[in-house]
C-alpha cells in the first residue's frame, strides 16, 4: 500500500504555519521547523511493515498548494494523512474536499486525520468533511499502521469486517453512517518502536531553522509520552496522552548514540511534555557521561519548576544539558492556581537561579489574556518575565497569548462562563485574543511584543555578550535577535479591528 504522510501548504498573509509537533499554533514571520516526531515514527512503523511510505511536507519544503497537488496526482498514494489542529482544520476539510476528487473508477484516495482537535471533536471532522478515518489519542503511529494493514487485507466485498480488525480509538464511514472502534487506549510499548528513519522523513528539513538550537544540525526525540503532570488546564497534549508512558533509559540512550554516529548531530531536543525526573532522569544523564555523549551533543527538555533539586541541576549540567523550557505562564498566585499548574511564584525565581548557577539556560513561557487577569495582572507577569531575562536568570522566552483549545478544561471553563467571542476556529490562530479578558486586545498583543523587546535592553544584551564562548554562542545570539524581531511581527495585531 502506497501511504502519504503530509502537512499541505497553507498560504497565508499572517505567515508560515507552526504546525507539526507543536502544542501551540502559530503563523510566524519567520519560521521556525520542528521535527514532527509521532508522525514520523508512523512514516517508519509503515515502511518496515512493508508499505511504501512518502512524506510530503509542503509547509517545511514551502512548496505552493499547486505544486503539493501535482506530486499526490504524479505518486497516486492509496492513503494520505494529515495532523490538524484547532486555527487550520476547516482549511484541512478544503484540501480532503479537493483530494476526494481526484478519486476515479479504478483510483480511490483514502483520507485520514489526526491530532488534538480531531480526538477532542471527531464527528465535528467527519460530518463536515468527506475524510474517511479519524485517528483519536497520541498513539496514533500505532494506529495508522493498524489501519493500513487492515485496508490492505480488506477487500470491497468484505468491508463490513472493517471494525472487527481496528484497533480502538478509530472513526470510519460504512453504509452511510459515522461508526468509531470505542474509546483509544494508550497500551502501546513505546520501547518496541523502532528509531525513526530521519532519511525518510527529510530530517534535514527540521534540523537548522529552529531558534532553540545553539548548535546545528539539531533533532528532536521523545523519551516518553507525553507529560507526567498533565493537569494544566489550558494544556491540548493531556487530550492526546491522558496517561504517562515512558520508553527505558537505555533505548533513549541508544537512539541518541544512532543520532551522533549516522547523522552527527550536536543537539537534540527532547519534546516529551515534561522530562522524567527522579531514578530516571539520574540514571539518563549518568549514562549519557558513560558513553560520553556530553562531550558530542548538548540536550535540551521539557521541564516543571519545582521537579528538580539543586543536586539535579548540577547533574544535568554535568552530563551537558543546556536549554530547559520551564512554563512560568503567570506572576500572579491566583492565576497559577486556577490553570492548575501546582506552583509558587517564589519556586520559579529560585528554580531559574539556580539553573543559571549551575551553569543551564533556562527559556520561559508566558502567556497573556487570561478572562481574569486584569491590567495590573497583566503587568506584573510582563515585569517578572522582563527582570528575569534583563538579569540573565532566564536566557530566552516564549510569550503567546492563551488560546483555549477544544478539549481542554479551560475551554470547557470559557464555555460554561461565556468567555468565548467566538467559535471560529481559524480565528484560534493566537493572532488575536479569543477570549473576553478585562484588557482590550490591542493592549494584550502589546505585552506580547513587550517582553521580546527585553532583548534590546542595554542590560539584557550586557549580559548575553559576557555569556559568549564561542563562534556557537555568538551566531546564536544573532540568530536569537533575527527571531525576536520576527516574533514582535508575530503579535501586530493585523487581525483586530480599528
Amino acid at each position: 500500500m502506497k501511504v502519504m504522510i503530509a502537512y499541505p501548504p497553507l498560504d497565508s498573509p499572517k505567515g508560515v504555519p507552526l504546525l507539526g509537533q507543536n502544542r501551540q499554533f502559530q503563523y510566524f514571520k519567520e519560521p521556525t521547523y520542528i521535527y514532527p516526531v509521532v508522525p514520523a515514527i508512523s512514516a517508519t512503523l509503515l515502511k518496515e511493515a512493508g508499505h511504501e511510505v512518502i512524506w510530503l511536507d509542503g509547509i517545511a519544503e514551502n512548496l505552493s498548494y499547486s505544486e503539493f497537488e501535482k506530486i499526490i496526482i504524479k505518486e497516486k498514494p492509496d492513503l494520505i494523512a494529515f495532523e490538524t489542529k484547532t486555527p487550520v482544520v476547516k482549511k484541512h476539510w478544503e484540501i480532503i474536499n479537493d483530494l476526494k476528487k481526484l478519486s476515479t473508477n479504478d483510483y480511490r484516495l483514502w483520507t485520514v486525520l489526526f491530532g488534538d482537535h480531531v480526538t477532542a471533536l471527531p464527528l465535528e471532522s467527519m460530518q463536515n468533511s468527506p475524510v474517511d478515518f479519524i485517528l483519536t489519542g497520541g498513539d496514533y503511529d500505532f494506529l495508522l499502521l493498524n489501519l493500513c494493514n487492515t485496508l490492505e487485507q480488506i477487500l470491497p466485498t468484505t468491508y463490513y469486517l472493517l471494525p472487527t480488525k481496528l484497533e480502538p480509538g478509530i472513526y470510519y464511514r460504512q453504509n452511510g453512517q459515522i461508526k468509531n472502534t470505542g474509546e483509544f487506549q494508550l497500551n502501546h510499548e513505546l520501547d518496541s518502536l523502532p528509531f525513526i528513519d530521519r532519511d525518510l522523513t527529510k530530517w534535514w528539513l527540521y534540523a537548522y531553522k529552529n531558534g532553540n538550537y545553539k548548535r546545528t544540525p539539531g533533532t528532536y526525540i521523545m523519551s516518553g509520552r507525553d507529560c507526567w503532570y498533565h493537569r494544566c488546564s489550558f494544556c491540548s497534549w493531556p487530550t492526546l496522552y491522558p496517561q504517562f508512558r515512558l520508553r527505558s533509559v537505555e533505548n533513549v540512550l541508544d537512539e541518541i548514540g544512532m543520532l551522533i554516529e549516522k547523522y552527527n548531530i550536536r543537539e537534540i531536543m527532547d519534546d516529551t511534555g515534561t522530562f522524567p525526573v527522579g531514578d530516571w532522569l539520574r540514571d539518563f544523564c549518568k549514562g549519557l557521561i558513560k558513553r560520553g555523549y556530553h562531550k558530542k551533543i548538548y540536550f535540551d527538555c521539557n521541564m516543571r519548576f519545582g521537579a528538580l533539586t539543586n543536586e539535579d541541576f548540577l547533574l544535568l549540567k554535568k552530563a551537558n544539558f543546556r536549554l530547559l523550557l520551564f512554563g512560568l505562564e503567570s506572576a500572579n498566585q491566583k492565576t497559577l492556581d486556577r490553570i492548575n499548574k501546582n506552583l509558587k511564584i517564589e519556586r520559579i525565581i529560585q528554580d531559574c537561579k539556580q539553573a543559571r548557577k549551575a551553569g543551564l539556560y533556562p527559556h520561559i513561557t508566558i502567556m497573556f489574556g487570561y478572562p481574569w487577569e486584569d491590567y495590573e495582572d497583566a503587568l506584573r507577569t510582563l515585569n517578572l518575565g522582563k527582570w528575569l531575562l534583563r538579569k540573565g536568570y532566564a536566557y530566552t522566552v516564549q510569550a503567546t497569548l492563551v488560546i483555549p483549545y477544544p478539549g481542554t478544561p479551560l475551554f470547557e471553563e470559557c464555555k460554561k462562563n461565556n468567555w468565548l467571542k467566538t467559535l471560529d476556529w481559524e480565528r484560534f490562530d493566537m493572532k488575536e485574543p479569543v477570549m473576553k479578558t478585562p484588557i482590550p486586545d490591542k493592549i494584550l498583543l502589546s505585552f506580547v511584543q513587550d517582553i521580546y523587546r527585553i532583548s534590546f535592553h542595554p542590560e539584557f544584551i550586557y549580559n548575553r555578550i559576557k555569556s559568549i564562548r564561542d563562534k556557537d554562542d555568538l551566531f546564536y545570539f544573532l540568530r536569537a535577535g533575527w527571531k525576536v524581531l520576527g516574533h514582535i511581527r508575530d503579535f501586530s495585531g493585523g487581525n483586530l479591528d480599528g
